[in-house]
């Protein structure tokens, strides 16, 4: 849906006219570099159709389906490093209970085994 201009219209309207604590931005881990496309596109369209002329960015993402996830896991470095934002949680299953914090360790240990 990042390439819906009208819903990204709204959407960075909703931000502006809102003024939220934070953005977390929430896309699917499983997708690889398509979720590194949404969140640039998600971000630009936060700047281009906010009105405001200080617009907002995200804060931060929360990345779903991570349990599903082997040699994807670049993608999100991509996304952290393209934005310069952390990845606050990651989902692992069903519940909200299936929220976990971000593990660096579990990132670089996907990276260099073998």
């Amino acid at each position: 849906m990042q390439d819906n201009e009208p819903l990204m219209r709204a959407l960075a309207k909703l931000v502006s006219v809102n003024n939220p604590d934070k953005i977390i931005f929430v896309g699917e881990a499983l997708v690889g570099n398509e979720a590194v496309d949404q969140l640039t596109k998600f971000n630009q369209a936060l700047k281009d159709f906010s009105g405001l002329q200080n617009p907002r960015h995200i804060d931060g993402m929360i990345l779903t389906k991570f349990d599903t996830v082997d040699d994807k896991v670049g993608a999100a470095l991509s996304m952290t490093y393209t934005t310069g934002q952390p990845i606050l949680f990651v989902g692992t299953g069903q519940t909200y209970t299936d929220l976990k914090n971000m593990r660096v360790g579990h990132i670089i240990h996907s990276l260099l085994k073998e």
